[in-house]
């Protein structure tokens, strides 16, 4: 492990970028500002004054997953579509950081978590005087959801198996099985981007969904044919971006995972599902520093 697992990080300075929101379509300014060690990572909404506005970002805080991450606070404060920045911040080890953003929900770039690497390499990493801590999974806990699942295994490093299936032929059954650390995060996942079918656009804009998603920030499927120009980025595409979305929605448990995810055919809703049922069975898992290790065998 490089010496950035040993200890917390935040972003060595503020960084700026907008964008247009996924499902609410609006236009969002954000600012990623460091933060003190044991902050964690915290989402401020600048445009709501009167009540709280700031929502860390906790399992606890997870208040709607369809289509997507959304968290709030008891003042019924929400920020959206956090999934993909998480992951970024997951992937470079930024332990603590303010996201202070105008709107209510986090920008979609491209679709991708790449976007984001590329804004917090901008910013660049701050290591701080504090201990990281992981979560190491000691007893394997499992959701279902009919055919669906996910579960965190024992592992010595954080590893990620996702697999799905779908009739089209677009995406039919992938899979993906990989050791994540920042260096394949950035090679193998963080430009997969998310994806949808033509057929439901109308559906999910009726419920306020996807009211900003085009071919520039999704990958849009209608039949068994991809749409968009450019075509995929990957064959397996499909499945690295779920894997994606799972990092990112993991990382609401506010520390790393010594331990391994799989899901089958799962989403938003069975990842913070294990998440919850993890914290649920204080016995499956331990808090552990590996800088402390680092030093006693020093």
């Amino acid at each position: 492990m490089s010496a950035s697992g040993y200890f917390q990080h935040t972003v060595a300075g503020p960084v700026i970028f907008a964008g247009t929101g996924l499902h609410t379509g609006a236009h969002v300014r954000v600012v990623v500002r460091p933060a003190a060690p044991d902050a964690g990572i915290v989402f401020v909404r600048t445009d709501v004054h009167d009540r709280d506005n700031r929502v860390p970002a906790t399992a606890e805080a997870v208040c709607q997953t369809q289509l997507g991450t959304v968290i709030g606070n008891a003042a019924e404060v929400r920020v959206s579509t956090i999934e993909h920045l998480m992951a970024a911040l997951a992937a470079l080890s930024i332990d603590n950081c303010v996201v202070e953003l105008d709107g209510p929900e986090v920008p979609i770039m491209d679709g991708s978590s790449e976007p984001f690497i590329q804004i917090l390499d901008r910013a660049g990493r701050r290591k701080q005087e504090a201990v990281r801590q992981y979560i190491e999974i000691l007893a394997p806990i499992m959701v279902e959801d009919g055919d669906k699942r996910a579960a965190l295994l024992p592992a010595d490093r954080f590893e990620v198996a996702f697999e799905i299936a779908f009739g089209s032929k677009a995406i039919g059954r992938q899979a993906v099985d990989l050791v994540i650390d920042e260096e394949s995060f950035r090679s193998e996942l963080s430009n997969c981007r998310t994806f949808g079918f033509l057929r439901d656009v109308e559906a999910l804009r009726a419920i306020g969904l996807a009211r900003g998603g085009s071919m520039e920030n999704a990958v849009v499927i209608d039949g068994d044919r991809v749409l968009n120009p450019e075509g995929l980025r990957r064959k397996d595409e499909f499945v690295r971006h779920k894997a994606l979305d799972a990092i990112g929605d993991l990382y609401v448990l506010g520390r790393p995972i010594l331990g391994r995810f799989e899901g089958f055919l799962a989403g938003h809703g069975l990842n913070n599902a294990v998440v919850r049922a993890l914290l649920a069975q204080p016995r499956a898992w331990r808090l552990r520093a590996l800088a402390s290790e680092l030093a006693e065998a020093v």
